[in-house]
């Protein structure tokens, strides 16, 4: 097996007390990597490395065309690296090499390029006042950044939080998912390849509750969290973050909505809701598992959305031709199941779908599910997508609305007019006209409700990742009165 270490300070390393943990290989079942079993030792050597490199160290008293410079190096050595770090994406969790190799590692080199960009070309603002003074503002670096990536994009989701963290001069402490450690530790060796210095990007393996995880977020010397993954968890995280005061942004669990109306472009809405439920297995938090179609146009949706999601290709995802792989743990499996095995409780209608061997799902269509029932409500995580028709605009706002989670919502229509308007009305963070996971990296991106706290993208992500200060200047002296 390959070993993954740490990396603290600049260096790769292993946990003090020689403990390790295997990553396994979902398709296979197998060990495939032996990585460092942190504790709350490494956390603390990794926060107080990440507070030395941020207190005395270059990287935060470099303007902002230096780090530009390294940050962009440190991306031309991502894509470089992209076989390794899509196979490690693909044996940590199950991703199909098509989708890591295609679209993860591009969208990781894009997203350390952006911040880069973004924040050496962005302005500060002039404020002229009548008074004879005038303000202006600074985006300073807020310090030592906590980010806390999932399992299901590891490398573009833990990107999305250090490019932004890195480009604007914050030191980082990155705790990659468990499921999913191996590219963490290939990122982190390429940074200081890239000339990143030490300190500056530290990754430490481990757990969450009593683990490195809770060590990381309850440490006195981190100054910002930021936390992608299940709601639940993000309540854990923002109790230990109000205990110091600590500002936290968190993007958590999702029910999406997909709501296609009787004048749709039908081709384009099969394409795209077929990639919005399927993609990555449906282990996507952005997943679009209820459709809701205008009646007049269900008959031919539900056929010809069935045929394709029956087409797709089942199998091992190192093989190019895949489109869904297994699930991405034994645990996540399990849970998944569950919901398989209880679709008759949803009194849905069942047209496809089966348990493959070992940890697959093959995908799952059920028609017209009891509206308060499981699949209707709660974020599964995997390849099984409910679809319900509808006959007023009012009704289908009220259905969409009608959820814990307000992370996303897609909405297909020719219709100019009722695209700006049921766009306006849905309690969710993105809404995706005639497509989906399109992305303006200057956007904002988050949710409503249960789906998150706080806004990351473009000056969103450098109002979190900065103490933005004022400055009042006194342009001409006092007149005696």
């Amino acid at each position: 097996m390959e070993t993954f270490g740490h990396v603290i300070d600049g260096e790769e390393v292993q946990s003090a007390d020689g403990h390790v943990f295997t990553s396994i290989d979902p398709y296979t079942r197998e060990p495939w990597a032996q990585i460092a079993l942190g504790t709350a030792v490494e956390a603390d050597l990794a926060v107080r490395a990440a507070r030395k490199a941020f207190d005395e160290g270059p990287w935060p008293r470099m303007s902002a065309g230096e780090r530009r410079r390294l940050i962009h190096r440190f991306a031309d050595l991502i894509e470089e690296h992209g076989d390794e770090l899509a196979m490690a994406d693909t044996r940590d969790m199950g991703k199909p090499i098509t989708q890591s190799r295609g679209n993860d590692v591009p969208r990781t080199a894009q997203n350390f390029r952006f911040f880069a960009d973004h924040a050496a070309l962005t302005p500060g603002e002039v404020l002229p006042m009548d008074s004879g003074h005038h303000t202006y503002t600074r985006y300073d670096a807020a310090g030592v950044v906590v980010a806390i990536a999932p399992w299901n994009f590891p490398m573009m989701l833990e990107s999305w939080k250090v490019a932004p963290a890195l480009a604007w001069g914050n030191t980082v402490v990155l705790k990659p998912a468990e499921d999913s450690p191996v590219s963490a530790t290939i990122m982190a060796r390429l940074a200081l390849e890239a000339g990143i210095p030490p300190g500056v990007f530290n990754v430490v393996h481990g757990y969450g509750p009593d683990s490195v995880g809770s060590a990381l977020t309850e440490h006195p010397l981190v100054d910002r969290i930021t936390f992608t993954g299940e709601s639940n968890t993000g309540k854990v995280i923002a109790r230990a973050a109000a205990a110091n005061l600590v500002p936290v942004s968190l993007e958590l669990g999702g029910k999406g909505a997909n709501v296609v109306f009787a004048d749709a472009d039908l081709d384009n809405a099969i394409a795209w809701s077929i990639k919005a439920i399927f993609t990555n297995g449906g282990q996507v938090c952005l997943a679009g598992s209820r459709i809701y179609v205008e009646r007049p146009l269900v008959d031919e949706f539900v056929e010809r959305f069935t045929a394709a999601a029956k087409a797709m290709v089942v199998g091992d995802p190192k093989d190019p031709k895949t489109q869904i792989g297994p699930m991405s743990s034994g645990v996540h499996y399990t849970k998944v199941r569950g919901y398989f095995d209880s679709i008759h409780e949803s009194k849905g209608k069942q047209l496809t779908g089966e348990l493959g061997e070992g940890w697959f799902v093959t995908p799952t269509v059920i028609v017209e599910p009891d509206r308060d029932s499981a699949h209707q409500r709660e974020e599964i995580f995997g390849p099984i997508v409910t679809i319900t028709p509808f006959d007023t605009e009012e009704e289908v706002v009220h259905e969409v609305n009608d959820s814990p989670y307000g992370l996303n919502a897609m909405v297909f229509t020719e219709d100019l007019t009722r695209a700006h308007r049921v766009s306006a009305r849905l309690v969710v963070g993105t809404v995706w006209v005639n497509c989906f996971f399109i992305r303006d990296l200057r956007a904002p991106f988050g949710g409503a409700k249960m789906s998150g706290v706080g806004r990351e993208g473009g000056s969103f992500s450098r109002e979190f990742f900065t103490e933005p200060k004022a400055v009042v200047m006194q342009m001409q002296p006092a007149m005696p009165h």
